[in-house]
């Protein structure tokens, strides 16, 4: 046979030469071009070393077109990286036969994933862990876990609504640390949206309130006001702080969540006489068995502060106070309410006080020491009924919250702000004869004339350490051992943490634990004053529980 295409002119019998088989491949291989190259005359090194260069080229080509060409679903082998294996690897095995029976799979009829996913077969998915979205900020620094829980209320004999329900920031006091795992967005947009649904209705019931009132400021009697579905004094372990005594929890609950069943404004006292549910019908009647509260101004909510400061420290000598809400007064605004206490002496319209004193006067008692281990005091000591410990619990409380309003009501022991009562009314002016300035708000009880009781007890948290009243502490060589040892302790931030998360109503009108906690703080600076003053002046540390 004559390849006369190939450029060969001689027959060709056999073959089983080497050199005669390689010229057949190559003939039937390589193009036109390739072959002029191979019966070129030049050396036949060089000659073989480029056409085999070439003939892998142009087999790598075809190989690459035939592997683009072939479907991918009909029994072709597939390149799939070191990667892609490991992933293949891991995944859950989904059943496929070992029996070599294996079909084709349909991509109209994708396969269910064990999630119950679609997925398209011979697909790896990589899917990549969203990050988790934050929850809102929930009026603290520790973000509560949603979820119910159910705790039984304390109960002293009388009922009070049940507590069913353990909100968000219920959880968060009694479980800091747990984070919650709702989504924050939705929840925050809730809540706004519910808590303008509940300003517009207290707006309207308050309008419509004020409408029905008789002249004089007597509202008359009060519809049936809803029951609230929890109490606003949260107690969800077996006991109440230790410092608060059963009466004082039934007289917050009352204040709190008992409904209102008449107002009475009273002028004098830039305050609301409310007379709750459950009492006589008379007013009068109901007051002296304790079912009435003066609500005040909201700029008075550090009332509610006191209260629970004067139980921690172990004074006892202020009356409860809680706050609430209601649309009966102040448009739905917290508002604080302490308890009508029927047992106060009557006291005079300029100073609001039982006793009659100057300050002179009361530093000759102080001096005089009135009382104290059971001695009688002569006539010309000029004492007066109180103990002379009542003093010194005084003086260290009001020096805490700067109450100046009892022993300094003209504001000469310290630069007063322009709202504070004492420049409104021009007192400070009269500074000169400080001896002749009379003290306000001293009262008794008039079945116990041995002892205080701390009547308007606002608190100024906005006074700076340089410009504290220390004209207060003037005179007070002596103060409690049950105060001066909470103080000491460092426990202080513990207790009031427990006691002011009591009141519900409270603890969210001052922005949960971040608000509470900067008040603390201010108490916490002025305590360590004070006992800087204790040691440098050598004040006496006695036991006052007589």
């Amino acid at each position: 046979m004559l390849f006369s295409s190939c450029g060969f002119t001689r027959e060709m019998t056999t073959f089983d030469q080497p050199s005669k088989t390689k010229n057949f491949f190559i003939c039937c291989l390589c193009p036109p071009r390739v072959l002029r190259l191979w019966t070129c005359r030049r050396p036949r090194t060089r000659r073989n070393l480029l056409v085999g260069t070439a003939c892998v080229i142009y087999l790598g080509f075809l190989v690459s077109q035939v592997g683009h060409v072939l479907p991918q679903h009909k029994g072709g082998h597939q390149k799939i990286s070191s990667r892609s294996l490991q992933d293949v690897a891991q995944t859950p095995f989904l059943g496929i036969p070992l029996d070599g029976t294996l079909s084709p799979p349909n991509f109209q009829e994708p396969q269910l994933g064990n999630n119950g996913t679609l997925l398209p077969p011979n697909v790896v998915y990589i899917t990549l862990r969203s990050k988790r979205s934050k929850p809102a900020n929930i009026r603290g620094t520790v973000k509560p876990k949603r979820r119910k829980k159910h705790a039984t209320p304390l109960s002293y004999g009388q009922p009070f609504p049940k507590v069913t329900f353990m909100g968000q920031e219920e959880a968060f006091a009694q479980q800091p640390g747990r984070a919650t795992h709702a989504t924050g967005a939705m929840g925050a947009v809730l809540e706004v949206r519910k808590h303008q649904l509940d300003e517009h209705r207290h707006k309207e019931m308050a309008i419509r309130e004020r409408g029905h009132r008789r002249p004089g400021g007597i509202s008359g009697a009060i519809k049936a006001q809803p029951q609230p579905e929890e109490s606003n004094i949260r107690i969800y372990s077996e006991s109440s702080p230790s410092w608060l005594s059963k009466e004082d929890i039934l007289n917050m609950r009352m204040l709190a969540d008992s409904q209102i069943e008449s107002i009475q404004e009273v002028p004098s006292r830039k305050a609301v006489l409310v007379v709750f549910a459950r009492g006589p019908s008379t007013t009068g009647t109901a007051c002296d068995r304790g079912y009435c509260g003066i609500v005040k101004r909201p700029l008075d909510m550090s009332e509610v502060f006191a209260f629970h400061l004067d139980r921690i420290l172990g004074l006892n000598r202020s009356l409860p106070s809680v706050s609430r809400r209601s649309e009966f007064f102040q448009d739905g605004q917290p508002c604080p309410v302490i308890l009508w206490d029927s047992s106060l002496s009557p006291t005079d319209n300029s100073t609001h006080s039982s006793v009659k004193l100057t300050w002179g006067q009361y530093q000759q008692l102080l001096k005089q020491k009135c009382w104290q281990n059971g001695k009688v005091p002569k006539a010309e000591w000029g004492c007066t009924e109180i103990h002379h410990h009542e003093w010194s619990k005084m003086a260290l409380f009001d020096f805490l919250l700067q109450i100046y309003n009892r022993l300094d009501r003209n504001c000469c022991g310290f630069k007063p702000l322009k709202e504070d009562s004492c420049v409104q009314q021009g007192l400070k002016l009269k500074c000169s004869d400080q001896d002749a300035i009379d003290l306000t708000h001293i009262v008794q009880r008039r079945h116990d004339r041995r002892h205080l009781a701390f009547i308007d007890n606002k608190g100024f948290f906005d006074r700076n350490e340089d410009n504290l009243d220390f004209k207060i502490l003037q005179g007070i060589n002596e103060f409690p051992e049950s105060a001066v040892s909470v103080l000491r302790s460092q426990r202080l931030r513990e207790k009031l943490l427990q006691s002011l998360f009591l009141d519900k109503i409270y603890w969210e009108s001052q922005g949960g634990r971040k608000g509470i906690e900067k008040l603390i703080d201010v108490i916490e600076r002025r305590s360590k004053i004070l006992l800087t003053y204790i040691n440098a002046h050598g004040a006496k540390v006695l036991p006052m529980n007589e």
